[in-house]
């Protein structure tokens, strides 16, 4: 029997999976939109220029996964032949007090179970499903702005309205519309005809989108300078702009440090790009001495700014991991039409990569499961 083509909205790691699970699983009619010029989403690696060939990419999204509770996600990693490794977490932590008060070494701490990180960054997971996938459509610069039930429609096809900014609008008749993206920008982003179930559109609103409010800096240098000095590349600051630091640096290659910003989008909101580094920059100096003052390249990733990504709503938030909301309506016209596949729905790891997996299968078991019934 031949499957119905389903629509996958969002090509980043819960996007792909879900149409890598989906061809596995003989669904060759698959189109994939996905709102920017490049596939990831969440998931970016930023690449040294004068060093591509060299794995030097450094995560300006999720960095690490967690292989001994996400066993999951540790068989995606295995299945798809990439490399992974231990965080580096080895040697003292620095630690700043508020009010100009000088940093304090102390003894540093070890993750345990230990964080991973994958060699090229999380992007080659990216890498690695799109290079897998030998059916589905995959259509980049879409941003969908509506999604449509056909009237007068005895079985479960529905209508996928996609306009391009720039391009004429692109109608596709599907089955089903997996939801690749966050909940609550599903709901501010895209027009619903009918309108989404109104306890279901709240529900969405409030989810908080991880990683939205947050901003990260790197900064490469030509060796992990930090571990000569018996350091682990940590910090914790009370004084910032960089409230979290770690050691990000490539196995065999550069040197890196990154940090999350302990300011509000707001308050970055104020600064320009360039003051940004330089007050990153003179952190780094207090925190690890001079050799820190002049990284070869410099990345900073402001997630708050990204309209892909964070909506308004999520511009004063605090970034925590949000709980799994309903994945699709229990009793409307939308019911087993739409389904939710970001890694917010996640009932376990929500807004983890681990988060994107789970709930990309899930909804991919959803489908099978409501084609499986109409078809009886």
């Amino acid at each position: 029997m031949k499957k119905p083509p389903i629509a996958i909205i969002g090509g980043g790691l819960s996007g792909l999976y879900a149409a890598y699970l989906l061809e596995q699983r003989g669904y060759h009619e698959c189109v994939l939109f996905e709102a920017r010029d490049r596939l990831g989403g969440r998931i970016l690696s930023a690449v040294q220029e004068d060093n591509l060939a060299s794995g030097n990419r450094f995560d300006l999204g999720p960095s690490w996964y967690w292989p001994d509770f996400q066993t999951e996600m540790d068989g995606v990693v295995a299945q798809l032949g990439l490399v992974s490794f231990e965080q580096f977490e080895l040697g003292d932590q620095v630690v700043e007090p508020p009010n100009k008060e000088p940093p304090v070494r102390m003894r540093g701490y070890v993750n345990m179970p230990p964080s991973m990180r994958i060699a090229g960054g999380m992007a080659a997971l990216i890498d690695a499903l799109r290079s897998r996938l030998k059916t589905t459509q995959i259509i980049t610069g879409a941003q969908v702005r509506s999604l449509r039930i056909l009237e007068n429609t005895a079985d479960i096809n529905s209508e996928l309205e996609v306009s391009c900014d720039g391009h004429q609008t692109a109608s596709h008749k599907v089955a089903h519309v997996l939801l690749a993206l966050p909940p609550r920008l599903a709901q501010h982003s895209i027009r619903f005809e009918p309108a989404l179930p109104t306890a279901l559109a709240t529900e969405w609103a409030a989810t908080p989108t991880w990683m939205a409010p947050h901003a990260k800096y790197v900064a490469v240098y030509s060796q992990p300078f930090w571990r000569e000095f018996g350091l682990s590349g940590a910090a914790q600051s009370a004084r910032g702009p960089l409230a979290e630091i770690h050691d990000a640096s490539i196995p065999e290659g550069k040197g890196a440090l990154f940090g999350f910003f302990g300011v509000a989008a707001a308050g970055r909101d104020t600064v320009d790009k360039n003051t940004l580094l330089t007050l990153c920059r003179q952190q780094l100096v207090r925190l690890f001495g001079p050799a820190a003052a002049t990284p070869e390249i410099e990345f900073l990733s402001d997630w708050a700014k990204e309209v892909f990504t964070a909506t308004p709503a999520d511009f004063d938030g605090t970034g925590e991991h949000p709980e799994a909301p309903a994945a699709t309506a229990t009793s409307s016209p939308w019911q087993d039409r739409i389904i939710g596949v970001g890694s917010e729905w996640s009932p376990q790891f929500s807004g983890y990569l681990a988060g994107a997996i789970e709930a990309a299968h899930l909804g991919v078991q959803h489908v099978l499961k409501a084609n499986t019934k109409h078809s009886v």
